[in-house]
C-alpha cells in the first residue's frame, strides 16, 4: 500500500508513526498544524495509517485523540542515530524513515547506539511525567531492576544517557541508555523526584575558556575555532553537564594550565566556579593542583 502513496502523504504517515512511537499519542490537530492541511485530509491520513497498522492505535472519543496500543510496531524504520539527533534538536517528523534528503555531511561513527524502542519508552515517560521500572546493567552491580523518574535524554559527547531520579539511592543520577534492556512505564512521581528538584540540573555555572597558555603557539587560531571574543569564550552550562563538556573538548582544568599535549588546546581560566560540582572526576586535570 505504501508504494501507491505520494511522497507528501508518506511524510504525514511517518509523522503519525513517529508521534505514536515517541509520544504515545497523537491528535488530529497535530497533523493539521504540522502540515497545514484541512480536517478531512488529516482524518484521511489517520484512517490510512489505521489501515496499514490497525493494531498500532486506538481512538479515545472522550479525549479526542489516538493512543499507542501495547501491540504497537512502527510502520517505518526510524534510524537510531538520526532520530536521537532529531530528538536532541526538537525535530519531530520521522522523515528520515521514508528516505529524507541526505546531506553530504558526515560525523564520526558512534560505537554505541541505543535501542530506539528503549529511547521511545523513556521519552514517553518524560513527556507524560511518569516513573519507569527498568532493567539496568551497571559495571559495579550487574543487572537488576531500578525505579527511575527520567526527565532528560542527554548526549554527553561519547554516549547517550538519561538523567533521572533513582528511587533506590534517592538521588538524581545519569544512566547509560545502552545498559537499559527493558522499560515499563509506572506511576506519577512525587514532587521531590521531578526535574525541578534536581539541583545540579537546574544550576547554571559559567565556564571561561581561553587558548591554552603553554600548548598553543598561535592562540589566534583557537580564538577563531571557537568564535572567542576578547580572547575568551564564556558559556553557561548545567552543573550536571560540566564534567562531560570539559572532557569532550579536552579542557585543561588544572589550576595553572599544566597538562601537556597537543590535545589540550583550551584552559579553564575560572576553575573556582567548579566548586561543589559533583561530576568533575572526568574533567581533565581537575584533581591536580587545586581544591579537590
Amino acid at each position: 500500500m505504501l508504494d501507491t502513496i505520494s511522497f507528501s502523504q508518506k511524510q504525514r504517515l511517518a509523522y503519525i508513526d513517529f508521534s505514536l512511537l515517541f509520544k504515545g499519542v497523537i491528535y488530529r490537530q497535530d497533523v493539521i498544524n504540522r502540515f497545514e492541511v484541512g480536517l478531512s485530509a488529516a482524518t484521511r491520513d489517520l484512517n490510512i495509517y489505521k489501515e496499514l497498522a490497525p493494531d498500532n492505535l486506538h481512538y479515545d472519543a472522550r479525549e479526542r485523540r489516538y493512543f499507542q496500543t501495547p501491540q504497537f510496531k512502527p510502520v517505518f524504520e526510524h534510524d537510531a542515530r538520526r532520530t536521537l539527533t532529531k530528538l536532541a534538536n526538537d525535530i519531530s517528523d520521522g522523515f528520515d524513515a521514508i528516505g529524507d534528503i541526505h546531506f553530504p555531511v558526515e560525523s564520526p561513527s558512534s560505537l554505541n547506539v541505543p535501542d530506539i524502542f528503549i529511547v521511545a519508552r523513556l521519552v514517553q515517560a518524560i513527556l507524560n511525567n511518569k516513573a519507569v521500572n527498568v532493567i539496568y546493567t551497571s559495571l559495579s552491580s550487574g543487572s537488576g531492576s531500578r525505579e527511575l523518574v527520567p526527565h532528560a535524554i542527554v548526549d554527553n559527547g561519547l554516549r547517550w544517557h538519561v538523567r533521572a531520579f533513582d528511587r533506590k539511592t534517592q538521588s538524581f543520577r545519569d544512566f547509560v541508555l545502552t545498559r537499559i534492556s527493558k522499560v515499563t512505564i509506572k506511576d506519577s512521581p512525587e514532587q521531590q523526584e521531578q526535574a525541578q528538584a534536581d539541583a545540579e540540573w537546574q544550576r547554571l555555572i559559567p565556564l571561561q575558556l581561553v587558548p591554552h597558555p603553554k600548548n598553543v603557539e598561535h592562540p589566534t587560531a583557537i580564538e577563531m575555532d571557537y568564535g572567542m571574543e576578547n580572547s575568551q569564550l564564556l558559556i553557561q552550562v548545567r552543573a550536571a553537564m560540566a564534567g562531560y563538556l570539559l572532557r569532550r573538548w579536552n579542557v585543561d582544568c588544572t589550576e595553572r594550565g599544566t597538562l601537556k599535549g597537543a590535545e589540550y588546546q583550551l584552559w579553564l581560566q575560572n576553575r573556582f566556579t567548579l566548586n561543589n560540582v559533583d561530576n568533575l572526576a572526568i574533567a581533565p586535570g581537575y584533581g591536580k593542583g587545586g581544591n579537590r
